[in-house]
């Protein structure tokens, strides 16, 4: 395991929100878009009180013949296989206790953990866990006060995955669209959108823009997260009123309007 944990130095236990959906679907933007809101931007790493880690650091060491398929886009990272599901627990645990952590950055062109580089994660109020899996293993799905799911068609995730993976992770067109068909499709209906219904919010159309509805769900969570970080017993984690009905009938963003 790439990743260190320091000595707890806080026991107030951060709000764990999990954000969940296909690729490309706008996970990182609505997690961004929610730091944004909340002015945590451009505060220093050890001020800042909301956080946020990508479920892509968690991806498991692969052996040599499995690099191999990596490099020719013949192994499937949209797999729970791919993960390293121990690791990412006690990782989570550590944080949930208030440690600071230590955790890999995954560097897509090499498909390995970057060896000098990692990031680390201070204790803060509210942390943001985003990935494709980040509510498939019940262990890890438990942890988290609030679950997102971020749901975009499946024709706009590919078109936003196919120029950020050709610009981004040094991908040709044949095999990103390949991985798409034999891998990611395929893994996204067995494993991802099943996940859907642990959601207590729904985001729809991910990125796309975030005035109506999507904004509106944004809205009701930063205020949530706000009256979290203004209350002086930020231990109780109840949803908000706005919450609440969402969480109670799971229904979709676009009806809260």
């Amino acid at each position: 395991m790439n990743s260190s944990c320091l000595t707890k130095t806080e026991t107030k236990s951060p709000f764990l929100i999990g954000v969940a959906g296909g690729t490309a679907c706008g996970k990182s933007t609505v997690c961004k878009n929610i730091i944004e809101k909340l002015g945590q931007t451009n505060l220093d790493e050890t001020r800042r009180q909301v956080v946020s880690i990508s479920q892509d650091s968690f991806y498991r060491e692969l052996n040599a013949a499995e690099k191999i398929k990596a490099s020719k886009g013949q192994f499937n990272f949209d797999h729970p296989d791919a993960f390293d599901e121990v690791f990412m627990f006690q990782t989570l645990t550590d944080i949930q206790a208030g440690k600071t952590c230590s955790i890999p950055v995954y560097n897509y062109k090499t498909n390995s953990r970057s060896k000098n580089e990692n990031i680390v994660i201070y204790p803060a109020d509210v942390v943001i866990v985003e990935g494709i899996l980040a509510f498939y293993f019940p262990a890890i799905r438990d942890l988290f006060h609030m679950k997102l799911f971020v749901d975009t068609d499946s024709d706009t995730r590919l078109a936003r995955r196919v120029p950020r993976d050709i610009n981004e992770r040094g991908r040709d067109l044949e095999q990103v669209l390949n991985q798409y068909m034999n891998f990611v499709k395929p893994a996204f209906e067995e494993f991802c959108l099943p996940t859907k219904k642990f959601a207590d919010i729904i985001i729809p159309r991910g990125a796309e823009n975030f005035d109506v509805p999507q904004g509106v769900a944004i809205d009701l969570i930063v205020q949530h997260i706000r009256d979290l970080l203004n209350s002086e017993h930020c231990t109780q984690y109840e949803l908000s009123e706005g919450l609440v009905a969402v969480h109670t009938n799971n229904v979709n963003a676009s009806r809260l309007h």
